[in-house]
């Protein structure tokens, strides 16, 4: 499923982590790493950066090749993705500048609408031996769609490679879902409804993919979708979250590309986004 992975770093510790995550899974997946740096001008800081990467790469056993990319770091990073048909482009979600540049509106929100391949995005943390080494359970979300359904071979994969429970999820969120129509409050019927079509979304994305070894674990829950999906990953402790850039999450219109959004500000996990482009 990975062949060719693209590391992006910037000097920054969330990149370091991010770094770590990827080579970890290049070495899981035999995979090629293109480890690169958009310099702007700051040649010796960006080759120093790209140093610091090799030297991570040889402490996980991986063998990189290194460049320095010039013009904005989102576009760079995407065209550089294009040419060398990177199958996984791995990211850290808060740069140098910090706070100020943690999703959305970062570098990081903009690599994930122009990838042609899916982002890995990692949030800041401590770096040791065990950092992306293992995940021991890998939760993919669906809200039913054909799109969300896309993110399935990516978890189920993942988790195959890892030894890892394979966590299939929906959430019923009955306020969006409502509309209008809640503000005198929804009847049981209604909900169990939606709660029957968030079980249908589930097996229907279990189904879609090879599950027959992995440890599976369906679950709907409900509530809004991105503070639902971090509640479970804490109660859970998932390791690794997999989920499309875009869906139709409910019949008000809410796109899986917000919930995806507010995942990443609110979920302090890796989070591997399967974009549409």
């Amino acid at each position: 499923m990975f062949d060719t992975i693209l590391i992006a770093v910037d000097g920054s510790d969330c990149a370091h982590r991010a770094a770590k995550h990827g080579l970890e899974l290049a070495a899981r997946y035999d995979a090629a790493v293109d480890v690169v740096t958009v310099y702007g001008g700051e040649t010796e800081r960006g080759n120093a950066t790209l140093d610091e990467a090799t030297d991570l790469a040889a402490d996980v056993g991986v063998t990189v090749e290194t460049d320095l990319l010039s013009g904005k770091p989102a576009g760079a990073i995407a065209e550089y993705a294009a040419e060398r048909g990177t199958d996984l482009v791995v990211v850290g979600r808060r740069g140098r500048s910090g706070v100020r540049a943690r999703l959305l509106g970062s570098v990081t929100e903009r690599v994930l609408r122009r990838s042609p391949a899916p982002v890995l995005t990692v949030p800041p943390g401590d770096v040791d031996d065990g950092t992306g080494a293992a995940y021991g359970d890998v939760l993919v979300t669906t809200d039913g769609s054909e799109v969300a359904a896309e993110a399935a071979p990516y978890g189920a994969d993942l988790a195959r490679r890892f030894g890892a429970a394979f966590h299939a999820l929906n959430v019923v969120d009955v306020q969006a879902e409502a509309g209008v129509f809640d503000a005198g409050g929804v009847d049981s019927e209604y909900i169990e409804r939606l709660e029957t079509r968030g079980h249908q979304a589930v097996d229907e994305l279990v189904a879609a993919v090879d599950v027959s070894d992995l440890d599976v674990r369906r679950s709907v829950v409900r509530g809004r979708p991105h503070e639902a999906i971090d509640e479970y990953v804490r109660e859970d402790d998932v390791d690794l979250v997999v989920m499309s850039s875009e869906g139709q999450s409910n019949l008000a219109g809410q796109q899986l590309g917000t919930v995806a959004g507010r995942v990443l500000r609110t979920v302090d996990r890796p989070v591997l986004v399967v974009t549409a482009n």
